[in-house]
């Protein structure tokens, strides 16, 4: 099978314990992780070869990130090293009505400061039959922007799969780049979108026609979305396929889970989960990017039987502490089978 290439940013974590906030903290756990190198370890897990891409700082801290991603299986021989720190961001755990919080510490990251030319992409897409990125990367800097860019142009002209999860951030997008001209010619590159309704809001201003998402609460209806993935196609023409997540949000310990995929003529949508004491939601998306990109390199032309694989992988992640999803295909699997009874495996 060929490889996967993802690109993004990796960073470091720091959580207080359990639910505390952040003012009663007197201690934070570890982890690092980031939206591309997420999908990457998800990837890894199911037996998929990946690549994950970035640039790190030569000192203890990238080495720790690095580590990581080799521990989980993922190659990491097209790093780049370079800069003086790896971003960092902070996660207060929300609990019932408080929401968790996210304070960002990236400015002046390793990556934010890659430029073009740094990465050498053919060599990179050597034996590559996917390449994913998100939303994230470019709204890190111009110069990540730039070679995010660098990188869907040379994909393209290789024939390579280019998926993207749009993953709009409120926090981030502040150096001045023009947010809709950037991602609209990133995304003109892309086989496979992912987003949800705020997503294509803010980046495009494609809303849901004849809904406002915020009055929905847990009653998420699939059906709502598909004028946002039919104005998706239209605007991308070379989108083979819109996916759209389905949160509904009751609680921020429990929320409803599904998922939809418009092929440009068939809309497939799957059950609802019920995610109940949630553990940790976060890469939640990036959980299901990469079940989704394994679904749809396992069962080809079975859209439903991907969706389906996607969908129960992210709720599995709400289940584990960290950004990424550490379930396998047979745990993925018992759960899409009707198995959520959680028992013990003896």
């Amino acid at each position: 099978m060929k490889k996967v290439v993802t690109f993004g940013e990796i960073m470091l974590r720091l959580a207080p314990k359990g639910f505390l906030r952040f003012s009663q903290a007197t201690e934070f756990d570890v982890v690092y992780g980031g939206g591309e190198s997420n999908v990457a370890v998800s990837l890894a897990n199911y037996g998929i070869p990946v690549d994950f891409v970035t640039r790190l700082p030569k000192n203890d801290i990238g080495e720790c990130a690095l580590m990581e991603m080799r521990k989980r299986g993922v190659n990491t021989q097209n790093i780049i090293y370079g800069g003086d720190r790896l971003g960092i961001y902070f996660l207060e755990t929300g609990a019932v009505s408080r929401g968790s919080k996210v304070v960002y510490d990236r400015a002046h990251s390793a990556i934010s400061e890659i430029k073009p030319g740094m990465i050498d992409w053919k060599k990179v897409f050597e034996g590559a039959g996917w390449f994913h990125w998100t939303g994230i990367t470019p709204a890190i800097s111009q110069g990540a922007a730039d070679a995010c860019l660098e990188a869907v142009k040379v994909a393209s002209e290789m024939g390579i799969t280019i998926s993207t999860d749009l993953n709009y951030r409120a926090k981030l997008w502040n150096y001045g780049g023009d947010r809709e001209a950037i991602m609209t010619e990133l995304t003109s590159y892309c086989d496979i979108i992912l987003g949800n309704e705020e997503d294509a809001e803010k980046h495009f201003g494609i809303k849901p026609e004849g809904l406002d998402i915020t009055t929905q609460g847990e009653h998420v209806k699939a059906e709502a979305f598909l004028s946002v993935c039919k104005q998706m196609m239209k605007k991308f023409p070379k989108a083979k396929k819109v996916i759209t997540t389905l949160r509904g949000s009751i609680s921020a310990s429990h929320n409803t889970w599904a998922g939809v995929l418009y092929d440009g003529s068939t809309m497939y949508k799957t059950r609802e989960y019920q995610i109940t004491d949630i553990v940790d939601r976060v890469g939640g998306g990036d959980s299901f990017m990469g079940g989704l990109i394994y679904g749809l390199l396992t069962y080809p032309g079975d859209d439903q039987s991907a969706l389906d694989f996607a969908v129960a992988a992210s709720c599995l992640k709400h289940t584990i502490k960290g950004d990424a999803n550490l379930v396998t295909v047979d745990e993925v699997n018992k759960l899409m089978g009707g198995d959520a009874s959680g028992r013990v495996s003896r």
